[in-house]
């Protein structure tokens, strides 16, 4: 039986058309980016390429762009880096943002720093005021993503930007999760630091970027032959960044189209949810399109993703980068859900390759194991 696959918002396949223009490099291309002959010169031109076709996709200019081989090295680089390079102890994150903001955040603690989480709804929506008042302390650097992964609220963070600037810190979005769902614009954000990915858009996992604005003095974590404008030393990945580079190109063009197609998926796969007694977080408040996260009251959510794997449908308990805590979603935590409604969450995330067909088997499915697993608990009581 092949398993249909629910969990985009952890990773993406490779699109066909990205692997055709990866095959060279990875077959018969050779030559060092660094090297001044013509393999190299080829090399370092198609890097360039990829460069210039990121920056379309984020809105920005390609001299802004720079490499990394993960979304957790950039969101590593733009906390660590910046902060290395500025005044003042002290750090913001929100208290939904991805393991690689918060721990390299709470890391920094035992180098002087000090971090402080800025509070959020219900809804996952960061506290303004919260926001605020922690400004007044000398603050360095905000980060923010700008859509979660779980939940899959989006931030207004123009305004979080323009708010953490007045008060001299600069700004830093993860995202990630944003990059090919929605209209990405490093200028309109006015944020100073951007991160983005290549595999949550059906490119390569081994590249991503940070959007850096040329204003900020940045501090590299590696040092070595000087690669990216000696921002990020070590020999490009260059058959990832050139993949990474035409996946952009493909998600811009296909963007009102997987808006469109998963955000019809998961409002018809929610009306089904309404007859099954579920909670539905960040309904209220503008979301990813493709995401659903929800938690049936009594049946923890693992067991549910357990379940419906057996039947064949690939689905998620929250993020991938946390799958293996047993503990409650930080996310749901942060939000305010109960412990125990929150350890039955699940979340399924489409890409334009899923159909209405899928999600109605999905909902019977979901409907069986359900009905099946509170009898078992029924009984076991």
């Amino acid at each position: 039986m092949s398993s249909i696959y629910l969990d985009h918002n952890a990773t993406t396949a490779l699109d066909s058309r990205v692997l055709d223009v990866m095959l060279p490099w990875l077959r018969t291309q050779s030559g060092n980016p660094t090297s001044r002959h013509v393999f190299g010169r080829t090399a370092r031109a198609a890097i360039e390429h990829a460069r210039a076709q990121v920056a379309e996709a984020c809105g920005a200019y390609a001299s802004q762009v720079i490499f990394t081989a993960t979304g957790t090295e950039a969101n590593n680089f733009a906390l660590k880096g910046i902060a290395a390079g500025r005044p003042g102890t002290q750090i913001l994150y929100s208290a939904i943002e991805h393991p690689c903001v918060s721990r390299p955040a709470i890391a920094m603690q035992q180098t002087g720093w000090t971090s402080r989480q800025i509070a959020v709804d219900n809804n996952g929506i960061v506290d303004m005021e919260q926001l605020k008042a922690l400004l007044s302390t000398p603050t360095s650097l905000v980060s923010v993503m700008l859509a979660n992964n779980e939940a899959g609220a989006i931030q207004d963070i123009a305004t979080m930007a323009e708010t953490s600037l007045q008060a001299g810190a600069f700004m830093h979005t993860d995202a990630v999760q944003g990059l090919g769902k929605l209209p990405l614009s490093f200028t309109d954000l006015n944020v100073n630091a951007m991160t983005v990915s290549s595999h949550k858009i059906h490119g390569p996992q081994g590249a991503a970027a940070l959007i850096l604005d040329k204003r900020v003095d940045i501090q590299p974590l590696l040092h070595g032959g000087g690669q990216e404008k000696g921002l990020r030393s070590g020999t490009e990945n260059v058959a990832a960044i050139v993949g990474f580079g035409t996946a952009c190109e493909l998600a811009v063009a296909n963007l009102d189209n997987f808006a469109n197609h998963t955000r019809a998926l998961r409002d018809q796969f929610e009306h089904g949810l309404a007859s099954l007694n579920v909670t539905i977080f960040s309904k209220q408040v503008a979301r990813l399109p493709n995401t659903s996260f929800f938690a049936v009251d009594g049946i923890e959510g693992e067991t549910l993703v357990m379940a419906l794997d057996r039947k064949g449908f690939a689905v998620a308990s929250g993020s991938a980068c946390s799958s293996d805590s047993t503990e409650p979603s930080r996310v749901l935590l942060a939000m305010g859900v109960a412990p125990d409604l929150a350890r039955g969450a699940v979340r399924v995330s489409f890409g334009t390759h899923n159909t209405a067909q899928q999600v109605a088997d999905l909902l019977a499915t979901l409907k069986h194991e359900i009905l099946r697993l509170k009898q078992l608990t029924s009984i076991a009581a």
